[in-house]
């Protein structure tokens, strides 16, 4: 199929010279990981950048790319890919919202300040939510004032940036930084006195 490229590629040095998708079929067709290794090469910074972008943490971002690299190992001949930049932005985009869901298991994850005092009360941040503890959470919700009630949903639940709440609501920045510490303040004391009266 690709037979000249392939016998181009024989040789390592010449590897760098080739195009992403002719890496692809090569590696598809021959399985030498030499290919694979080059793809990598060429996009990790991209997906570092990304992975960074979206977990905010070095650590768990190295550990994304990781996983990423290691499943694109495995699953990359199954696909039929015409732009490979494009599509690895995707995936890796995927992954990330993956592993915010799968860390968060609750829709205000990032709410860091909102861990009850006492011990014997739940965290928000590390572990699901009792139906008690989301009927406190639905109801505190409600209660905030709705400017506040907006950001924090636009920012926690849909995940959007200071930049996008600002066009969305029309809100200036520093409007909606407050709204959005203020918010979680208020959830904090609302669903702490909504636990204790249960």
């Amino acid at each position: 199929m690709h037979r000249t490229i392939l016998n181009s590629l024989k040789s390592n040095q010449k590897i760098p010279t080739v195009s992403d998708e002719a890496l692809i079929d090569s590696f598809k067709e021959i399985g030498d990981v030499s290919y694979f290794a080059e793809l990598y090469r060429r996009f990790v910074p991209l997906v570092y950048g990304l992975c960074l972008k979206y977990l905010a943490d070095k650590d768990d971002a190295h550990d994304a790319v990781m996983d990423i690299f290691e499943k694109l190992l495995v699953k990359l001949p199954q696909y039929e890919i015409d732009n490979f930049r494009t599509w690895l932005y995707s995936v890796a985009k995927n992954h990330c919202l993956q592993v915010l869901r799968k860390e968060k298991q609750t829709v205000l994850l990032n709410i860091e300040d909102a861990v009850v005092e006492n011990e014997d009360f739940f965290t928000l941040l590390d572990k699901p939510q009792s139906p008690e503890e989301m009927a406190a959470l639905e109801h505190c919700m409600k209660t905030l004032p709705e400017m506040q009630q907006k950001s924090i949903h636009f920012f926690f639940i849909e995940e959007k940036s200071y930049a996008d709440i600002v066009a969305l609501t029309g809100f200036t920045l520093n409007n909606v930084k407050s709204y959005i510490q203020n918010g979680k303040r208020n959830l904090k004391s609302c669903i702490i006195k909504v636990l204790q009266l249960t």
